[in-house]
């Protein structure tokens, strides 16, 4: 009977501690931007990608288009109406975050962002050497929860793809070998929100920074 009742509490302790670090908060990805300079790298990113839809002079080569974290975050923020009319970050509510970047029509137009996800409250981007790591609150059975995804961007036959090296819920960990295959089959569910636009041929993370290669 002892022996039962000490597995019994030590499953309650363990039940306990595993819903605790699912529903806390985990440490920032990256540190918090003021309003004005978010915009400033919105404006950053937008200019960026509309060197992607100038012609390109003959033998030219080659080119790249190259992003930082606090861009790419500032981008997002924007195109999903996370950010507000100052510049913030900070969302005001939540809203239903897009998937991946189309080119835009015209060197003016702002880049588009095609397909969905759950609603989510807030998010961070950071960019570590070739890891992109996203930090997200959303709400999984009416509760929020951060979840925290890192791994290798690249792209194979002018589709993105995303290989997960780390995947935390809350400030609780879990390994990616339960999670790559149900990622891994929506990935494949929404190929086509994953195309890449018609003048990039790669895509990838690279000292810390977010690659377009142009074709």
């Amino acid at each position: 009977m002892k022996l039962q009742r000490i597995i019994s509490f030590a499953t309650l302790a363990i039940s306990i501690l595993t819903l605790v670090l699912v529903l806390k908060r985990p440490a920032p990805i990256a540190p918090a931007v003021a309003p004005a300079l978010a915009a400033a790298n919105a404006q950053s990113f937008q200019e960026k990608v509309n060197q992607l839809a100038q012609p390109k002079a003959p033998g030219g080569g080659e080119s790249e288009v190259r992003m930082s974290s606090a861009e790419v975050s500032a981008a997002l923020a924007q195109a999903t109406g996370l950010m507000t009319s100052e510049g913030s970050g900070k969302p005001s509510a939540s809203v239903p975050a897009t998937g991946t970047p189309s080119a835009p029509s015209s060197p003016n137009a702002p880049m588009e962002f095609t397909g969905s996800v759950p609603d989510i409250k807030d998010y961070q981007v950071s960019m570590d050497g070739d890891i992109v790591r996203g930090q997200f609150l959303t709400q999984i059975a009416g509760k929020d929860v951060y979840l925290t995804l890192a791994g290798h961007l690249g792209s194979r036959d002018g589709y993105a793809t995303f290989d997960a090296t780390e995947v935390k819920v809350g400030d609780l960990s879990v390994p990616v070998s339960l999670v790559n295959g149900v990622l891994q089959k929506k990935l494949a569910e929404q190929r086509d929100q994953l195309k890449l636009p018609d003048n990039v041929k790669d895509i990838k993370v690279e000292n810390g920074e977010l690659v377009l290669v142009e074709k």
